[in-house]
């Protein structure tokens, strides 16, 4: 794997120090956070490749709120929902909304891995084809390379 970014958010401190450890230990760029909120604060601060998100968080922000508003800030970031048995429904309804994919917990490191891996590889498939579609913009209206309002939307 390319050199990318994860953050990973749950409740579960122990889960969640473990994940980040053994990703860093992996040498992937890793940020964890335990609530949703905390999540969207780290996404407006910096973009992110691939989000762990824990579907059954306590307290005001649910994983599925957090997913809507996660694809709002950075729609590109592909999300992998973490989820117990009992809520796979809830899981479904998160793939609808944009989610990746989902794993059930307990769930194996390299399955964790995986996931991952191929959540990066979509997300940079994706990139591609945008950085091929500007890029034959630019040759087809070279002149669209100097188009100032353009320039001001980018800022």
């Amino acid at each position: 794997m390319d050199y990318f970014s994860i953050l990973v958010v749950d409740d579960e401190v122990d889960f969640l120090d473990t994940i980040v450890k053994r990703f860093q230990k992996r040498n992937i760029d890793t940020v964890g956070v335990t609530s949703g909120e905390k999540a969207l604060e780290a996404m407006k601060e910096r973009l992110f490749d691939v989000v762990l998100l824990d579907i059954k968080m306590p307290g005001g922000m649910d994983g599925i709120e957090a997913l809507r508003e996660m694809k709002k800030l950075q729609p590109l970031t592909e999300v992998i929902l973490l989820t117990g048995h009992g809520s796979v429904e809830t899981s479904i309804e998160g793939m609808k909304l944009g989610a990746f994919d989902y794993l059930l917990k307990p769930v194996k490191l390299e399955d964790i891995l995986a996931k991952v891996g191929e959540a990066f590889e979509k997300k940079n498939a994706h990139e591609e084809k945008i950085r091929k579609a500007k890029i034959k913009e630019l040759i087809r209206y070279p002149s669209r390379a100097f188009d100032i309002d353009q320039l001001k939307d980018e800022d």
